[in-house]
């Protein structure tokens, strides 16, 4: 399904196919396929003022977003990884996106304390088993009727297993997914919807 799926996609901007070519070349992980396309319509149902990215790992989705969000919409990527941030920077320099993307470099808890402001659209794909701690200054900075993406949640279908089925190397990543899970359908603050598209996608509205 996901390869007929897939194979309807048209292409996208020639420097987001460069560098997607260039992050799977890498073995650095960006958006899939499908996970792009749902990116592109909300983003452009959404039309958000501003945009909070939590893991901009090669800058790749900070990118597409940029292209369907509108020319004045400001996004604020956050990244602690020191080896992929000036690759994410050269990026956004060959797009010419370096007015209109702000890379923060950090933890990104630290970072997202330090924030002021709400974003209407914030795209959570950073270290899974952190999406938990994240949540409450994710919440605090989501505007209202703001929208909430949180990316890989169901853990390559890991998340319906028994904790002791799980190698126990993930169990951690695991029980957080869990209770982020959890959190987000029971959270009075946001109505959430976890889709199984690629490795699972929560998106939340906040009330």
């Amino acid at each position: 399904m996901v390869t007929f799926i897939n194979s309807l996609e048209t292409e996208n901007s020639e420097i987001l196919e460069t560098i997607e070519k260039e992050a799977l070349e890498a073995f650095v992980p960006i958006i899939r396929k499908e996970m792009q396309s749902l990116m592109k319509v909300l983003v452009s149902l959404k039309k958000p003022a501003r945009i909070l990215e939590v893991g901009t790992a090669v800058g790749f989705s900070a990118l597409l977003m940029s292209e369907y969000a509108p020319a004045e919409c400001r996004i604020t990527t956050i990244e602690k990884y020191e080896k992929r941030i000036p690759i994410a920077r050269e990026n956004f320099r060959r797009a010419g996106k370096e007015e209109q993307i702000t890379l923060l470099e950090g933890d990104a808890l630290e970072i997202l304390k330090g924030l002021d402001g709400t974003y209407d659209f914030i795209f959570m794909d950073a270290a899974k088993a952190q999406y938990i701690y994240y949540m409450p200054e994710v919440l605090r900075l989501l505007s209202k009727g703001g929208v909430l993406v949180s990316d890989n949640v169901l853990q390559n279908g890991d998340i319906i297993q028994s904790r002791f089925a799980v190698e126990r190397r993930n169990r951690s990543i695991h029980s957080r997914m869990r209770e982020y899970l959890y959190e987000l359908k029971h959270e009075k603050q946001l109505l959430t919807s976890i889709v199984p598209l690629g490795d699972g996608v929560a998106v939340s509205v906040k009330c």
